[in-house]
């Protein structure tokens, strides 16, 4: 498989959140804030990537039979390695995730890409889909918490220090001033409407290419026979 196409299928073709529908659970409950989407994405892109790589590497050499609780140990090694770096340089993120941290073993993007792709293609491949594929669930997982955090509380990169350190404090942007949160948009209820809105947007774009290519490729028929009745007549 192409390079291209697995980078577009990472990210939009066969995004794990907008297509797949995986890893919905951390997706919807984390997402209240940008940077809780970042740091979960980031780890999640982090234990996809060794995790195909690792697959890729001893595919030949596993029993069919015992591949999957294989393939959970190895992705569940990699997210104990993540989780001990996040509570030595992000403590309050680690804190902040919570559960959410080793729950990434049970993500299905996780153990779907090991099985799908990284148990049937070599290292190179396997790399690059598990980063793209990270990289597109931590791009839903951002613009679902930007929204949720601007609708909720008016504000956009709270808890940067969380993540960046104590010189990211000064880093929020407040839009807006309220009295009281719209629990709504912060509560898993919210984030299943703009989730269905970011898939909506996905589809009628989708849609909209496809026609345009569709017209492009009638036109280009038409020109052909236009040139070919040219011919005929000379």
């Amino acid at each position: 498989m192409q390079a291209k196409t697995i980078i577009k299928n990472g990210l939009w073709d066969n995004n794990p959140a907008l297509v797949q529908l995986l890893g919905l659970c951390p997706l919807l409950a984390v997402s209240n804030t940008f940077i809780n989407g970042l740091g979960l994405g980031v780890a999640t892109t982090l234990v996809l990537a060794g995790s195909n790589a690792s697959v890729s590497l001893v595919r030949n050499y596993i029993p069919n039979e015992i591949r999957i609780p294989i393939f959970v140990m190895m992705i569940a090694s990699f997210v104990t390695n993540v989780g001990l770096i996040m509570n030595a340089f992000t403590y309050d993120l680690f804190l902040a995730l919570g559960i959410f941290i080793p729950l990434i073993v049970t993500n299905c993007a996780i153990i779907g890409r090991a099985e799908a792709f990284a148990s049937k293609n070599k290292f190179f491949p396997s790399l690059l889909d598990g980063i793209m594929q990270g990289i597109g669930f931590t791009a839903i997982l951002c613009t679902l918490g930007a929204l949720r955090e601007l609708v909720g509380q008016g504000t956009l990169f709270y808890g940067a220090e969380q993540l960046f350190g104590s010189w990211a404090k000064d880093w929020t942007l407040s839009f807006y001033l309220t009295d009281s949160k719209f629990l709504f948009a912060i509560l898993p209820p919210g984030a299943f409407v703009f989730l269905g809105l970011l898939i909506a947007i996905k589809n009628i774009v989708d849609k909209k290419s496809l026609e345009k290519s569709k017209e492009q490729k009638t036109t280009k028929l038409d020109i052909q026979e236009a040139t070919k009745g040219n011919l005929v007549h000379e």
